[in-house]
């Protein structure tokens, strides 16, 4: 049976992204729209109840506008802006999550795609707290730099616009309240929000996430065995998400922003010094594929019972 899908704003840095990936599968069908029809209220409306499967890559409002058109109780939604990851009525479109999520996942109607950042750390801190090596109540810190992709069309337009003053290394999100915290609070189990340090640097794509860890002073005064366990644990079965070994992180000197290049994959390390108790986690991924694109369309494949890696660059 073909799955008829709908990108609302496909025409956004996310949307060609997952387009690309739809291209040519022939177990799916693209409903499309001219120029003209996107900016037609109606035209907009019957693509959005025609679809089986829509996916929103909108801003905040124009997303809860959209679902707000839907009107049948058939069209399944992914959302991916920030308007629906902690509402009620909506299922976080992270399937490795915790066990168990990603058949939730698959019954939903309302799946929110989770944030760049937010994957990077929950899974690198979700199976901790799960496994009680982190405890609900821990100060956590997570810290880390994006391709500029990942701040949209004004982002891009600060680096490559005729007025670009590009830096090559820029913190932001100084007020301590970005809109990203809300959900890595939640997911990952945390009582209070992580502190989130996020910067961006002067290329494309590409991600690092860290989250460094005082061993020694944790309760239990977990090992660097005890947290690669639990990890390894938690993924090893993902055709998607791979843990180094301990012993392959502790002959690198370093991972770059572009270590999983324009994939889907997310790459975990972790590294630490057993004498001074003290340990980084490190989650690579391309804010457009694991962090956007490619998220989107593994939770269509699950919402759509189709092979969850098909489409996908890996």
């Amino acid at each position: 049976m073909t799955t008829n899908v709908f990108i609302d704003g496909g025409h956004g840095t996310t949307g060609i992204e997952i387009a690309e990936r739809l291209a040519g599968r022939q177990e799916l069908s693209l409903i499309t729209l001219d120029l003209e029809d996107r900016r037609n209220a109606a035209a907009r409306r019957d693509a959005l109840n025609a679809a089986d499967i829509v996916i929103l890559c909108l801003p905040d409002d124009a997303a809860r506008e959209a679902v707000a058109l839907i009107d049948n109780d058939h069209t399944r939604v992914i959302d991916a802006s920030t308007a629906y990851r902690v509402a009620d009525g909506w299922t976080y479109g992270f399937p490795e999550l915790e066990p168990g999520h990603r058949n939730r996942l698959a019954a939903s109607r309302r799946v929110a795609n989770p944030g760049c950042w937010p994957t990077g750390f929950l899974a690198l801190v979700r199976p901790l707290v799960l496994a009680g090596l982190i405890p609900a109540d821990w100060p956590v810190t997570v810290s880390g730099a994006s391709g500029y992709s990942g701040g949209g069309k004004a982002m891009i337009a600060d680096y490559e616009g005729a007025a670009a003053q590009p830096s090559a290394f820029r913190p932001y999100g100084l007020s301590l309240a970005h809109k990203h915290v809300p959900e890595m609070t939640r997911y990952s189990g945390l009582t209070h929000p992580p502190l989130f340090a996020p910067a961006v640097a002067n290329a494309y794509r590409g991600m690092i996430v860290e989250v460094p860890l005082q061993l020694r002073v944790m309760p239990g005064t977990p090992s660097l065995a005890d947290i690669h366990d639990a990890l390894a644990s938690a993924y090893g079965q993902s055709p998607i998400v791979t843990v180094a070994a301990l012993e392959d992180s502790a002959a690198m000197s370093g991972v770059p922003l572009e270590y999983v290049g324009a994939t889907d994959r997310l790459a975990l390390f972790l590294f630490g010094n057993p004498e001074t108790g003290q340990a980084r986690l490190v989650a690579a991924l391309d804010n457009l594929g694991k962090g956007a694109a490619g998220a989107a369309v593994q939770n269509l494949n699950i919402l759509a019972g189709l092979p969850e890696t098909a489409g996908l660059r890996l």
